[in-house]
């Protein structure tokens, strides 16, 4: 069994700037949840059985609290935002697993998702669709795994080890040294890359740091790695096999009316046609 992980928010961006290429700046109302869900079908018509997609309900997370700076909906077009829970929605109606977060984030949604399916024997792998630095940390060997599909890369541990110079485990350490410009907080001051891995791979985990590395950026190194740190205690499903996909529900159709894609329609009734034969 191979479990699939969709970072939906991600999706969501990339397929409403992708059509901005195209539309000259005339957003269509569900241009790009459109897209996310002629990708998610694409995947199940080539073998996907079990999918599971994390979005972010809203932006703002427990994380705002800790750092005033961290990522907020503020600067979002309104035609993208306006387009966050018709995806949910629809994707709902498509029949596909969707986890809305609200205190917590898409990126902890799958995290969780991927050691909840991990733990469990039956699944073969896991893959994670996101080209987020954060979910490099739940990488494990070749059995959880990263793809990215920017890149066209997909990453096992060695993998990770390779692009950023430390193993899954130290990349919250990382990311609180290096920093993260897209959720919003700075890093350390003085540390690159280079330096941060090699201070890893010197002492291990921040905490294990000696006083005289960090001085009195200590805290601001721990609080850092706290909002890198993603949740894995999200209370999404109890039994991998609620991932697995049977087809559109009877309020899809509707959807795909409203949507102006009524061939969404006929592919997915047509999948799951021949995945229940």
């Amino acid at each position: 069994m191979i479990i699939d992980l969709i970072d939906g928010t991600y999706e969501l961006f990339r397929h409403f700037y992708g059509l901005r290429r195209f539309t000259k700046g005339q957003d269509r109302p569900f241009g790009a949840v459109v897209g996310v869900l002629n990708g998610v079908l694409e995947m199940i018509e080539n073998d996907v059985t079990h999918v599971g997609v994390a979005t972010d309900h809203v932006i703002e997370s427990f994380r705002n609290r800790l750092w005033a700076g961290y990522k907020t909906g503020d600067g979002i077009e309104p035609a993208l935002l306006a387009q966050f829970h018709p995806l949910e929605e629809s994707l709902t109606a498509m029949g596909v697993a969707v986890w809305p977060m609200t205190e917590l984030e898409a990126d902890d949604a799958l995290a969780t998702a991927a050691r909840l399916a991990d733990e469990d024997k039956r699944v073969e792998i896991v893959r994670i669709w996101t080209p987020d630095k954060d979910l490099a940390q739940c990488v494990r060997a070749d059995r959880v795994l990263q793809v990215d599909r920017k890149s066209k890369k997909i990453r096992g541990a060695k993998d990770v080890r390779e692009k950023f110079g430390v193993d899954p485990q130290l990349i919250p350490d990382y990311l609180a040294l290096v920093g993260d410009a897209a959720d919003g907080y700075p890093g350390i001051k003085g540390i690159g890359a280079v330096g941060a891995a090699r201070l890893l791979n010197q002492y291990g985990a921040i905490e294990r740091f000696p006083a005289h590395v960090l001085g009195d950026q200590f805290e601001a190194a721990l609080l850092f790695k706290n909002l890198a740190t993603l949740r894995t205690d999200a209370k999404l499903f109890r039994d991998v096999e609620a991932l697995r996909w049977q087809g559109p529900t009877n309020a899809f159709a509707a959807w795909a009316e409203r949507m102006g894609a009524p061939k969404l329609l006929q592919r997915s009734l047509k999948a799951a046609q021949s995945k229940a034969k």
